[in-house]
């Protein structure tokens, strides 16, 4: 008796998404729209590999030793001793972009605009709508410490945003300035990083927890619902309530961009480094208006906190205002969806010289899903290709010439080349999503004609007609026609124009 054969489980690792035509279609379309908006500002495309060494990447590496926390590592030839250079798949696009700018810096032109797309990696926990793979599309300039750089970078998130298929009421960018923070810290005497950084990580959680969640964050710590404790930043009760009537500057999202700048200086001692984000963030609500920004399509923010050990001035968050359900119909907020700022620091860990730099970065696996629990963007993907049926081996021929001329006048076809029957082929074109299938029966071939049924229109008078007899009686969408007009039949289905587009 022989053992049974060992079978693996089919199964997808969590946080890796398997994805079909219709959300590839997706995905793809925002890349390209996206794209042709960072080209038409002037940024040039660039592709950096997948690998970075671990070092060069500098973020999520607690660990030297193995530093596969927050990454996916591995090492680059290791020796008998299993000593090599850890590689790892990149986290996001900038790190690569830091790396590139320090190796090549004297030979690029200055200030140097590049825009990048491709999948990153992050070995995180996953969630709704957030995956450990997914695909990102940046925008980023090297070299310019001008707020109107940022300006920019803002003004063409909007219009990415539009190429996207949102209007300036379904989504929104905040832009604060992480200098702001630095000048609380600066006023009320606090120095610890650390620290700072607890705080920070407290204030970002400030839209779902609320002010009095985050004081307790902010002081001695805080119980959840689950039981966990977290500890707090245990800043000083003065230092807490300059940080509420900070937070209170923003209030309820409606004020100009300059009424909630000047309410942020009302609201207390932000210290030298508080006036400088003051400063630039005029200076950005100036070039904004140059641009002919709306107030509605980008507000200032100051609770906006974002990226706590990476970025050193403004910073900026698109947001979804979209009302988006899960599979079951139950609200779901999907929130961020692209990001960035300014970071100063990331080219000088390579050279040592402070390179500075601005970016944004749109989270295109995350907009595709926020946009499908919406009920937007993917209808028209499913759109598949005319299917030509096969009756026959004979007549083998006479289908190849329909599917050949399709493509040659630029219709996606396709063969069936199973060997099920009509009935069969005509619910494998329905599942494929096609927009009519092409009938070249015996009787079809033998009087030089062609039947194309379309599906589209089959598919519309099938919600109408209730009656089967009623049904066959008027073959909805079908058409006979000479068998010389058959891509002139087909394109007239087929170049209906995209209702989602």
């Amino acid at each position: 008796m022989t053992d049974a054969p060992i079978r693996p489980e089919a199964r997808s690792p969590r946080g890796f998404a398997d994805r079909r035509g219709r959300d590839l279609i997706a995905e793809r379309r925002l890349v390209t729209r996206v794209s042709a908006v960072y080209e038409r500002w002037g940024f040039e495309p660039l592709d950096t590999g997948a690998f970075e060494y671990a070092d060069a990447l500098g973020k999520f590496l607690p660990d030297a030793d193995r530093p596969n926390e927050g990454v996916f590592a591995l090492q680059d030839d290791p020796d008998a001793e299993g000593n090599g250079e850890w590689m790892a798949l990149r986290y996001d696009l900038t790190a690569p972009l830091a790396r590139f700018a320090a190796q090549n810096w004297e030979t690029l032109p200055k200030p140097f605009r590049r825009y990048a797309f491709g999948p990153v990696w992050r070995n995180e926990k996953p969630g709704p709508g957030r995956f450990r793979e997914f695909v990102q599309c940046d925008a980023d300039t090297v070299g310019s410490d001008r707020p109107e750089a940022d300006a920019e970078i803002i003004a063409m998130a909007c219009e990415g945003l539009q190429a996207a298929g949102l209007s300036a009421d379904q989504a929104v960018i905040r832009v604060s300035n992480r200098k702001l923070f630095d000048g609380l810290f600066e006023a009320g005497g606090i120095e610890d990083a650390g620290q700072k950084l607890t705080a920070l990580r407290a204030i970002d959680k400030y839209d779902r927890l609320g002010w009095e969640g985050v004081a307790a964050l902010l002081g001695e710590g805080r119980l959840d619902d689950s039981g966990d404790y977290t500890k707090g930043a245990r800043l000083p009760p003065a230092v807490v309530a300059a940080i509420e009537g900070f937070l209170a500057s923003a209030g309820d999202g409606q004020a100009s961009r300059a009424e909630t700048l000047d309410a942020v200086a009302r609201s207390g001692n932000i210290g030298a480094a508080g006036e400088a984000a003051l400063a630039e963030l005029a200076a950005i609500d100036r070039a904004l208006g140059a641009m002919k920004v709306g107030q509605a399509s980008v507000r200032f923010d100051p609770t906006i906190v974002r990226g706590l050990e990476y970025y050193t001035g403004a910073v900026f968050e698109a947001e979804l205002l979209l009302e988006t359900t899960d599979d079951k119909g139950r609200p779901v907020r999907f929130g961020s969806i692209g990001g960035g700022g300014r970071y100063d620091d990331l080219v000088a860990r390579f050279t040592g010289e402070r390179l500075p730099a601005t970016g944004f970065s749109f989270g295109v696996s995350r907009l595709a899903s926020a946009l499908r629990a919406a009920g937007r963007g993917g209808e028209d993907a499913s759109r598949g290709p005319v299917v030509v049926i096969v009756f026959s081996e004979t007549d083998m021929q006479h289908y190849l010439d329909a599917v050949s001329e399709l493509r040659n006048a630029g219709i996606a076809a396709e063969l069936y080349l199973g060997r099920a029957g009509m009935k069969a082929q005509m619910k494998y074109a329905d599942r494929r999503g096609a927009p009519a299938v092409v009938i070249l029966g015996g009787d079809e071939i033998a009087a030089g004609q062609v039947t194309v049924k379309d599906l589209d229109a089959g598919r519309a008078r099938a919600a109408e007609i209730t009656d089967n007899e009623a049904w066959k009686a008027e073959r909805p969408g079908q058409v006979v026609a000479a068998r010389a007009d058959l891509v002139a039949v087909v394109r007239r289905i087929t170049d209906r124009p995209d209702t989602d587009a």
